[in-house]
């Protein structure tokens, strides 16, 4: 794996944040899908990707932990719960692992965060994230996306009970939300599989995107994300399919984890 830019070697980290307190799936990041934990397949991937020198899993939860570093995680410290609620920005965690990682003189150039919920983003698909954001110097941040179905040209919101468009655009005169999808704008939605940042972004500019994003399109199924209830249903019914789908990890489960 090619880790330099302009010949210069950079030193990268992956966080796989793993809170702690899921309301939508109780425990969903260390629920079984397949074999084993959720949490394991973002381990696994980044580790066998060979793009970081650190796979750091941020959690709040001891048990997790305990999982995280079975599956070849580090975990340095223990997120904080004031910043490990269902509203925590991820700037927060972001800069105090950067910081506190920084302490110990482990200082990295570049961070990426791969969520659990995309268990099957494969190391692949962080080689080939990785190869487009240090092919263009001027980026500032990657970010995972894909084509949406859902147009926010169509999209309202209620106020005082009546209907205000979430996007007041017009094409030709049209209001958007009276246009034919057709003729709207190709958009895109993130998904929780990848993004990959310069550090300079969270020190410098108080942000982890930056303002020039890169668009990494997630092909097939390596996007998607399981947040509700019905999604982890549908992954499991694309596992009976091909239980190929997930990324390969030659242990055994962890302590043969039920949920």
């Amino acid at each position: 794996m090619i880790k330099n830019i302009n010949q210069k070697r950079i030193k990268s980290v992956a966080f796989v944040p793993a809170r702690s307190g899921s309301k939508r799936i109780p425990g969903k990041n260390i629920r079984l899908l397949g074999k084993h934990p959720l949490i394991a397949y973002s381990i696994r991937s980044a580790i066998d990707s060979g793009v970081f020198d650190s796979v750091v899993c941020a959690t709040d939860c001891q048990l997790y932990a305990d999982i995280a570093k079975y599956y070849g995680a580090e975990v340095p410290f223990l997120r904080p719960s004031e910043i490990s609620n269902d509203r925590s920005p991820d700037f927060e965690w972001v800069e105090l692992y950067l910081s506190r990682l920084s302490d110990m003189d482990r200082n990295y150039e570049i961070f990426s965060i791969l969520r659990p919920t995309s268990p099957f983003r494969r190391p692949k698909t962080i080689v080939r994230a990785w190869q487009k954001f240090i092919s263009d110097c001027n980026a500032d941040s990657l970010r995972a996306v894909r084509k949406t179905n859902q147009h926010p040209g169509k999209m309202w919101m209620i106020r005082s009970n009546r209907m205000h468009p979430l996007l007041p655009f017009l094409s030709n005169g049209t209001p958007w939300h009276s246009c034919q999808s057709a003729a709207l704008p190709e958009v895109f939605i993130q998904d929780a599989s990848l993004e990959i940042s310069w550090t300079r972004n969270v020190f410098t500019h108080h942000t982890i995107a930056g303002e020039a994003i890169l668009p990494f399109q997630s092909e097939g199924i390596e996007g998607f994300d399981i947040n509700e209830a019905e999604d982890w249903v549908l992954a499991e019914h694309y596992l009976d399919k091909d239980p190929a789908l997930l990324p390969i990890i030659n242990l055994a489960p962890f302590n043969n984890l039920v949920y």
